[in-house]
């Protein structure tokens, strides 16, 4: 079974990006990294819980990464959740706030059939206003969201406030 400790030792802090008092999460040593990548994406297909999945859910855009893998290994689609404006066909959009300002999710309102099941699967919850603003959208359209899983979570934000009852998933949590 692979260890989210070694998952958790791979990942590098950035000090002051994107701006001043951040420390960002780098992820790129795990995706760089075989064995590390291929446990990453173990992890978070264990989260579905044995239960089949007709869809996962990426986030644009560190979640396609992620959600088109553990959605080859589910055997089931991928569904891309863009920003606004990066999608060719007819969309349903979702605008969500953000610290300072607004944004906008966006997906093909055919991305998703009533009553399929749906794991959504981003890199990182923070806030939660990205997740929430994609949960929105596939419930809107119909779907059964069974988890929301994540590489991970910022725990000291408290975005899991932000997304309901779902069951919620996260690999790493650092408070």
């Amino acid at each position: 079974m692979p260890s989210p400790d070694s998952l958790r030792s791979a990942i590098r802090d950035v000090i002051d990006f994107p701006t001043p008092g951040i420390v960002f999460k780098d992820i790129t040593p795990i995706l760089s990294d075989p064995v590390h990548f291929r446990d990453a994406i173990t992890l978070l297909c264990d989260t579905a819980g044995g239960r089949k999945i007709d869809k996962v859910a990426g986030i644009d855009a560190r979640g396609f990464i992620f959600a088109s893998a553990v959605a080859d290994r589910l055997g089931a689609g991928f569904v891309p959740v863009r920003k606004k404006g990066k999608l060719p066909w007819k969309t349903r959009q979702v605008s969500y706030a953000l610290e300072y300002g607004e944004s906008v999710v966006e997906l093909h309102e055919d991305a998703v059939a009533p009553g399929e099941s749906v794991l959504l699967v981003d890199d990182l919850l923070a806030t939660g206003g990205t997740a929430g603003a994609a949960l929105k959208l596939l419930e809107d359209l119909g779907s059964e969201v069974v988890g929301v899983s994540f590489l991970i979570e910022l725990g000291f934000l408290n975005g899991r406030e932000k997304l309901g009852d779902h069951k919620i998933e996260s690999i790493l949590i650092f408070d």
